[in-house]
């Protein structure tokens, strides 16, 4: 194995092993026993509840924020009333404008009830958010923008009731699982594309400014050899062509609903020139996706990334170095795309027409990063989280940023630029 493949590799399994973490924090750091056990007796008792009614009117945000400035919440905060007011406090005290609130989460489930045949029929509905459409009503009323984050090919939920269209593990023919014990569902599958699609819709019929798409990728760990893929084929596509492909249908099927899209890759896609093994390649995203959110968390680069033996002590370099790479690959996507169309403009122009005088411009997604404020190499104060804020606006991106933070406790400090 090579050092460049060594970190890589390394890197991948700390985004995988943080990835742990996240999920096991998320949770217990949100919500008492006591609450989780309400909250488990309130959705047993959904079934008889009947599905909220979604308003026509609900529109969403105008304007939208030049700059968005968010934080995470997992589903379970944004249906809890406590944290949605401390949440909206924090926003109404510091430049926070905008909320990315889980509504299909890493478990597969779907966090509101729908107006979905589709969905009922899988059973992915909760109640972890009672009515979203008043969630997302009440937010605007308080200019918040509203982003909705779906987990995309890592569902258990979908792979345990749906296994035709789960990675299965060739030794057992069943769900193949990761090292977190998760299953995932085949990304190449378009049966799978159009769940995802259907949840993004009635996220968007409830009024949410933005769908966000999370692990839009392969496996990244786990007992990869025995990985067995009903629909994907590697001897047709690359990975990287196959999410190429999901990435255009997404944008085929819900630009036309007037959705703001946005995917999150890992912080590699901003440095790299392979695919990581997974799939991901960031300039892929950027031609169909509004918004590409590389997840640039100083303490999930592999020791020695940048020269730093723990590159978690270095937040404003992590981050600056990651997004002056990634404006250098997306300025090259745009100057390829804009040579090409002017080619192909010139070669089919008439002999008796003009040359173009100027060169053609196209349009790409832009950069808007996922930063750290949790503890994981080292504890991460609000002046870390600033630099890292500072790090993004220095490099060039000013479309903003996420704050991502498992436990969704945040510091007001750190929303608070310098004066």
């Amino acid at each position: 194995m090579t050092s460049k493949t060594y970190a890589i590799a390394a890197s991948i399994a700390i985004f995988a092993g943080a990835s742990l973490f996240l999920i096991k924090t998320t949770r217990t750091l949100s919500f008492s026993q006591k609450e989780r056990d309400t909250i488990s007796q309130t959705k047993t008792a959904a079934v008889q509840r009947p599905t909220p009614t979604i308003n026509p009117a609900i529109l969403r945000l105008s304007p939208v924020p030049a700059t968005v400035k968010a934080v995470y919440l997992t589903a379970w905060s944004a249906g809890n009333e406590t944290k949605i007011n401390e949440i909206i406090k924090l926003a109404d005290a510091t430049e926070l404008n905008a909320v990315v609130i889980d509504v299909k989460d890493y478990t597969g489930e779907v966090a509101f009830r729908t107006q979905s045949e589709q969905l009922r029929a899988v059973g992915s509905e909760t109640d972890k958010i009672k009515d979203l459409p008043q969630l997302v009503s009440r937010l605007h009323e308080r200019n918040i923008y509203v982003i909705a984050r779906i987990a995309a090919f890592q569902d258990p939920l979908l792979a345990g009731r749906k296994p035709e269209l789960a990675i299965l593990d060739s030794r057992t023919q069943k769900p193949w699982k990761d090292n977190k014990g998760l299953s995932w569902v085949d990304p190449a599958d378009t049966r799978v594309w159009d769940y995802l699609i259907e949840v993004a819709n009635q996220a968007i019929k409830a009024g949410v400014d933005e769908i966000n798409f999370d692990y839009v990728r392969f496996p990244s760990d786990g007992n990869l050899a025995t990985l067995q893929y009903q629909t994907y084929n590697a001897r047709a596509l690359t990975k990287a062509d196959q999410l190429k492909q999901f990435f255009k249908y997404l944008n085929g099927k819900l630009k036309p609903t007037g959705a703001v899209l946005s995917a999150d890759l890992f912080g590699l896609s901003t440095l790299n020139t392979d695919d990581l093994g997974i799939g991901q390649v960031l300039e892929n995203a950027l031609l169909y996706f509004d918004y590409v959110s590389p997840m640039v968390y100083p303490s999930h680069y592999a020791s020695g990334s940048f020269g730093y033996k723990n590159p978690a002590l270095y937040p404003y370099d992590v981050v600056y170095q990651s997004l002056t790479s990634a404006m250098a690959k997306r300025n090259r996507l745009i100057a390829a795309l804009t040579a090409s169309s002017t080619q192909a403009l010139a070669s089919s122009t008439s002999q008796l027409a003009p040359s173009p005088k100027t060169p053609i411009m196209v349009q790409v997604g832009t950069i808007r990063p996922w930063l750290q404020a949790f503890n994981l190499g080292a504890t991460y104060t609000p002046d870390m989280v600033r630099k890292q804020i500072q790090a993004t606006q220095d490099a060039g991106f000013t479309s903003g940023w996420y704050i991502w933070n498992p436990s969704n406790v945040y510091n007001a400090a750190a929303f608070l630029p310098q004066q």
